[in-house]
């Protein structure tokens, strides 16, 4: 394109967009952003607005298309959501004082990971930017949330801790270096699966001399000892270049950025992605909803802050005893002290966003309306500062401690800004009357002109004697005298003449020149005046981002500790006791979402006991639908429950301090990466047996149900061994079971106990209890749960059928046999393998001589058959199996 032939507008427009290339350019033209060529297209196709043109001095119109500027966060959002970046040019100089073109700059770049307009943000969730770095075989990861100011560092060895922080994090934003491209980390996975934007920028925002330099500027420190940062040597190349990119895109000295929190994945528990899902924390498994997860109950919080504080409690529980208790007073105190409790909640209703709110203070892109909310929030904290006076436990007295009630803060906010001002800075009607002199002189000027204009009219007259004297208006002249020809011989020595007419003459005094400066200038003077006022207002606000952040973090806590113990008092939850000896004892334990959830049924409540010794792996057999896999993600939420500091739902609880949950809790094929349900499963089997401890808590549902009967079983029998064997690792197991001859392993393996739902037959039909019992259940009641599940009845009635002819041949009491003859004589010796069963236990196919029904079995793909295939090929089978045994008498 020849640039020579574009109007000088269009030529600044090229320039601008050739710096910023990746990026759509929103330019400022008076009350718009306009896009032109590919951007207009682009951005034409993507929001579904009118694409017009433009003449520029081409052949050819330009694409153009443009979003009002006063509406624009809506649009940026949209385009940012799809994976765009924006660059906004704004005009940068008064179009009133410019001399030719309007001085335009991009003052910022708009990212997923940067945006922190309040209209399109979450409030109850933080919007993360990541960054990643990948050196010498680890990972540097940093988190910040560029509207709030949190910016945490951490280092992981493996991809699949590092996956784990993406998950608990959740960012909008990955920004990489190229090694980290080069890792084999499945960059689409993390595009697709976790919704997020993943660039690698260039090598210069990745140097460890750069990334050091920028942090001590920043952090105004001499080394970066001073901030925790001595051994997280690739994380500080992920800090670094997370701060040069916000530097970079905000064009911004990212003032309300105090400070930095290195941290270790080990100072937390650790919930694996799968477990995070599988356990709903934040959001359900299959409609990604708050609704009907752990958040959704224990989240009563009055404030945005304390709403993201909660979540991450919930993300992050404790592993340190004195840190859980601290917590659990808080709760309990506030639990014995209904009244204030309920006053706390109060206050901190009309509280706003005070960590977003200094974030755009300080970003100087706060309104007046911002700082009315501000105050609004400010005029709360000396109650709520009184009401925790009153508690005594630690963590509360602390939360008291830390809160700043700011009231020169208010007091600045109440005396400058109006009550309700506008949503603009350029408009005035901002400054209070009574905060500056030269404003409320201007402010009268403004109002009073008329009746100044007046009084001088009516002195002039007097002092004159010109009965006919009027005080007159035009553009062209301004404020003037006008006396008709008849008084013109009256005019006083200090009348200057400005205009003769045909019938009257216009003059003007020096009063009236001064007069005329005040009321016209006055206008556009107090509007200057008053937006200079508010940013130095706005700016006094910002030098005490630090003492503002600190009271917003207590804020917060205070309001989770609340929302903690109105849910505990509700839902009648107990404190549990926390002890470090392994021991897991719960009684009548409740499902948190479950029980909310139901509205017509009671609840029924079941007992645990787990511990290192003789109670270490739970062998749990009953029917589908009976409340397996409910009673057990019970257990492990409750146990995460108690160590984010919570109270639980149970009559008594005694809770040992786990280091990491694992759960294998139901079966879907992830045909994105192209992995069966099977391939799934062992994946995530694999990976608890390599990294549980013998402080983890593990809870396993049907593992080995993906594969063939015997293949499944034996994977099963063998996970067993392998977990309750203390040689190997001796975890704490809740293990949910179809293979009722896993029951055998009770007596056998130390450690191992049988536990079932409780059912009750009503002939043909059954009622689940939903109670956990002692004791192995020997009957799955499949039949009946495909009746209660509304299968047709003729299959029903066909399946009994073949139910008794299987028996007959008593294939079950043979496998148990197998089970018996191949239990091992110790808790870590192997299984038998199938050859080796072969040779002591012949299966029920011994009988049949011919082997071409047992080589018809074994090429059965059962994975790929419908149940009604798999019971007419067992039909068919069985009727040839027994013409063999016709045949041989």
């Amino acid at each position: 394109m020849d640039l020579s032939r574009l109007s000088p507008m269009m030529q600044h427009y090229m320039e601008t967009k050739r710096e910023y290339p990746d990026c759509i350019l929103f330019y400022r033209l008076g009350d718009f952003y306009e896009m032109f060529f590919e951007d207009a297209l682009t951005v034409s196709r993507e929001l579904e607005i009118t694409l017009t043109g433009k003449d520029c001095g081409l052949e050819e119109r330009a694409p153009m298309c443009g979003v009002p500027f006063h509406a624009a966060d809506s649009y940026l959002y949209r385009l940012v959501q799809k994976g765009y970046k924006v660059a906004i040019a704004e005009q940068v100089e008064d179009p009133k004082l410019a001399k030719g073109l309007v001085k335009r700059e991009v003052i910022r770049v708009v990212t997923p990971g940067t945006i922190t307009s309040a209209q399109v943000l979450d409030e109850t969730k933080n919007n993360y930017l990541m960054g990643i770095v990948y050196v010498d075989g680890k990972y540097g990861i940093s988190t910040a949330d560029i509207s709030t100011g949190d910016f945490l560092v951490t280092e992981v060895a493996t991809d699949r801790e590092l996956f784990d922080e993406i998950n608990k994090f959740s960012p909008s934003e990955i920004i990489c270096n190229n090694a980290f491209y080069m890792s084999g980390v499945d960059l689409e996975e993390l595009k697709n699966r976790y919704q997020v934007a993943v660039s690698a920028l260039d090598s210069h925002f990745f140097g460890d001399e750069s990334c050091r330099k920028v942090l001590k500027e920043h952090f105004k420190v001499g080394s970066l000892g001073g901030l925790g940062l001595e051994d997280f040597a690739t994380g500080i190349i992920a800090a670094g270049a997370v701060l040069q990119y916000m530097y970079e895109t905000q064009k911004s000295t990212l003032e309300h950025i105090t400070a930095i929190s290195p941290y270790s994945t080990g100072q937390f528990m650790i919930i694996d992605t799968s477990t995070r899902r599988n356990l709903e924390l934040v959001e359900t498994m299959r409609e990604k909803q708050k609704r009907g997860t752990l958040l959704w109950v224990l989240d009563k919080t009055k404030t945005a802050m304390g709403a993201r504080l909660l979540r991450s409690y919930i993300e992050q529980p404790l592993i340190q005893k004195e840190a859980i208790l601290r917590r659990q007073n808080a709760v309990e105190e506030l639990n014995m002290s209904y009244i204030s409790r309920e006053e706390l909640c109060e206050y901190l209703n009309p509280v706003y966003d005070l960590e977003r709110l200094i974030g755009r203070i300080s970003y100087k892109t706060a309104n007046p309306r911002d700082l009315i909310a501000f105050k609004t929030s400010l005029e709360m904290l000396p109650y709520i500062k009184r009401i925790l006076g009153e508690f005594q436990s630690e963590l509360l007295r602390e939360l008291e401690s830390e809160l700043d009630p700011l009231e020169d803060i208010c007091e600045l906010i109440g005396a400058s800004i109006q009550e309700d001002p506008p949503v603009t800075v350029r408009e005035g009607g901002i400054i209070r009357e009574g905060f500056h002199e030269e404003a409320d002189r201007l402010r009268h000027a403004k109002t009073e002109g008329k009746t100044w204009l007046a009084e001088l009219e009516s002195r002039e007259k007097e002092k004159t004697g010109i009965k006919n004297l009027k005080v007159k208006y035009n553009k062209v002249f301004g404020y003037y005298f006008e006396v008709t020809n008849s008084f013109k011989d009256m005019v006083p020595d200090y009348f200057v003449r400005k205009q003769t007419l045909t019938n009257a003459e216009r003059f003007t005094t020096d009063e009236l020149k001064q007069l005329e400066d005040i009321i016209l200038g006055a206008e556009e003077k107090l509007v200057s005046l008053e937006y200079d006022l508010f940013c130095q207002v706005r700016d006094q606000i910002a030098s005490q981002v630090l003492r503002i952040q600190k009271t917003a973090k207590a804020i917060a806590g205070v309001d989770v500790f609340c929302s903690l113990s109105a849910v505990a008092t509700r839902r009648g939850y107990v404190k549990p006791s926390i002890n470090e000896k392994g021991v897991l004892h719960i009684r009548n334990g409740r499902h948190p979402v479950v029980e909310q959830m139901m509205r017509d049924d009671l609840f029924v409540a079941n007992d645990t006991f787990l511990d290192n010794g003789k109670n270490r792996l739970s062998v749990i057999t009953g029917p589908n639908m009976a409340g397996k896999s409910t009673y057990m993600r019970q257990v492990a939420l409750i146990v995460l429950m108690a160590q984010l500091g919570s109270f639980v739902p149970a009559q008594e609880a005694d809770i040992g301090i786990c280091d990491r949950i694992f759960t294998r809790v139901g079966a879907s094929d992830d045909l994105a990466s192209g992995q069966s349900t099977f391939m799934v499963e062992m994946t995530e089997v694999a990976n608890i047996l390599r990294n549980a401890t013998r402080q983890s808590l593990l809870v396993l549902d049907e593992i080995g149900r993906g594969t063939s009967t015997f293949d499944g079983l034996s994977i099963a029998w063998a996970v067993i061994e392998h977990i309750s064997s203390t040689r190997l690792l001796g975890a704490k197991t809740l293990f949910a079971t179809h293979y009722h001859e896993l029951t055998e392993l009770e007596g056998t393996i130390p450690g191992v106990k049988n536990y079932c739902i409780a059912v009750k037959e009503q002939g043909d039909d059954i009622v689940f209890l939903r109670k956990i019992v002692r004791g192995g259940a020997d009957k799955s009641y499949g039949i009946q749960v495909a009746k209660l599940a509304g299968v047709p009845e003729s299959v029903i009635a066909r399946a009994k059928e073949i139910a008794a002819e299987l028996s007959d041949a008593d294939i079950t009491a043979r496998a148990k046999e197998i089970a018996q003859v191949s239990a091992p004589a110790s808790s870590h010796k192997a299984v038998p393998k199938p050859d080796e069963v072969d040779m002591q236990q012949l299966s029920f196919f011994d009988t049949v001589k011919d082997d071409d029904i047992i080589r018809e079995l074994d090429g059965l793909e059962l994975s790929t058959m419908t149940p009604l295939d798999a019971l007419n090929t067992l039909y068919r089978l069985q009727t040839k199996l027994k013409n063999r045994w016709k045949e041989n008498g």
